[in-house]
């Protein structure tokens, strides 16, 4: 998969450590395209209630997908996983369970993803890893 090379046409490393918000955004930009070529289709970015944030809704087949996407630069504080902790899963689907009643999607079935990317070993070219149904 190609990637948008980290270079000074974007933000450079440095931006990325002081600030998480371009991170995010970056690593949202490239689950998105991964999504993408797996044939998921992006629905809504960034989905908030009080209390709680969808980062991707998309389809995934009959499925709506919640995504929670993840990016780490190092793992000085462990790998992208293990950031995905019951309380965080606990919030993610209460906000999920707010997108449904929101569109009236009824007793279809849905479900929560996680993309982990990882900057740590190559900055400019990151492992990215799909885990679907992160709640079974």
């Amino acid at each position: 998969m190609d990637y948008p090379e980290f270079t000074e046409s974007h933000l450079t490393y440095k931006d990325f450590c002081m600030d998480n918000k371009p991170a995010g955004n970056y690593g949202e930009d490239l689950a998105c395209e991964y999504l993408k070529q797996q044939g998921y289709k992006i629905l809504d970015r960034n989905y908030r209630i009080r209390g709680g944030e969808i980062d991707i809704v998309a389809k995934d087949g009959d499925y709506l997908v919640f995504v929670e996407v993840k990016s780490r630069w190092s793992h000085e504080y462990g790998p992208p996983s293990e950031s995905m902790t019951p309380w965080k899963i606990k919030h993610l689907l209460k906000t999920a369970q707010f997108y449904v009643q929101k569109i009236n999607w009824g007793e279809k079935p849905y479900r929560l993803d996680f993309v982990s990317i990882d900057f740590a070993e190559d900055k400019n070219n990151p492992k990215i890893e799909l885990i679907k149904n992160i709640t079974s």
